[in-house]
């Protein structure tokens, strides 16, 4: 369960490292991306360990990494402001 965690620490983090060089302009301060990628992974590999049950080590790391991506997508913005259509009318 050590290496589980601490490898699914290590992709949630190498995840958000990528997303943070990837989209710097649509995410917020580096330290929060990075800490939810990490923290991510680690949750992941809890509820797919708890899911799946030892043994499954891969399954495991596939699991941490499916979570920390989701999670580190609902820190995403938009990549512009939206602007306000009016109609002709208005």
């Amino acid at each position: 369960m050590f290496l589980e965690a601490l490898g699914s620490a290590l992709l949630g983090f190498a995840l958000a490292w990528a997303a943070v060089h990837r989209l710097p302009d649509r995410l917020p301060v580096r330290v929060i991306v990075l800490a939810t990628g990490t923290l991510g992974g680690v949750f992941g590999a809890l509820v797919t360990h708890g899911a799946l049950g030892p043994g499954h080590f891969l399954a495991t790391l596939i699991g941490a990494v499916a979570v920390a991506a989701v999670l580190l997508s609902l820190l995403i913005r938009p990549a512009s402001p939206r602007r306000l259509r009016r109609s002709a009318t208005v």
